[in-house]
């Protein structure tokens, strides 16, 4: 079993490894997950989506944490977003939890999650939110790190061939820490 290091890109990595990340995001795709994309995504408009979120790392409103494995390839992703609205400073969104199929069931998922709620306490925030896929894989990957569910919306999104899916909510709440990393 290989080892992976988490770690936060850079925006101009991010551009120069979106057709990494564009893999990984069609590669969960090809095995079901809901996460915003149906399964006729082409790689490029994968490739297309990787170079916005590039240009939102750019402009300070999202960050992006990836998993390597030890050869330095991209095995998983989750993004932290905190362009929050002015009555919402203290909030930040988790999205785009991807897993590589080859990268399962290693404990990427949950060193990803940990390592985006450390980024966003260490950037002051006390609130995270996200969703997912009602019963699905990474529900339970949530709860078991102590997110709570808010509720559920029948029919909210559809799996990438078509059928609609529930998506639950979550939210955790966080103590966030001071700018010298003390709480």
């Amino acid at each position: 079993m290989s080892t992976h290091r988490i770690r936060e890109l850079q925006a101009p990595e991010a551009r120069e490894r979106a057709h990494e990340l564009a893999e990984i995001l069609l590669d969960c795709v090809a095995g079901g997950a809901s996460v915003g994309f149906m399964a006729s995504t082409s790689p490029e408009q994968a490739l297309a989506f990787w170079q916005r979120v590039a240009a939102g790392m750019a402009a300070a409103e999202r960050h992006l944490l990836v998993a390597e494995d030890d050869a330095g390839r991209l095995a998983g992703t989750v993004s932290l977003l905190t362009d929050m609205p002015p009555n919402q400073p203290h909030r930040g969104d988790i999205a785009k939890m991807l897993v590589h199929r080859r990268a399962r069931r290693q404990g990427l998922a949950g060193a990803l999650m940990q390592a985006a709620q450390d980024l966003a306490a260490a950037r002051g925030l006390t609130l995270l939110v996200l969703d997912t896929v009602t019963g699905s894989e990474a529900s339970r990957v949530y709860e078991r790190a102590g997110w709570q569910r808010c509720g559920d919306i029948p029919g909210y999104a559809l799996f990438p061939d078509g059928r609609p899916c529930s998506t639950t909510y979550y939210f955790k709440a966080l103590d966030a820490r001071k700018p010298d990393g003390s709480r």
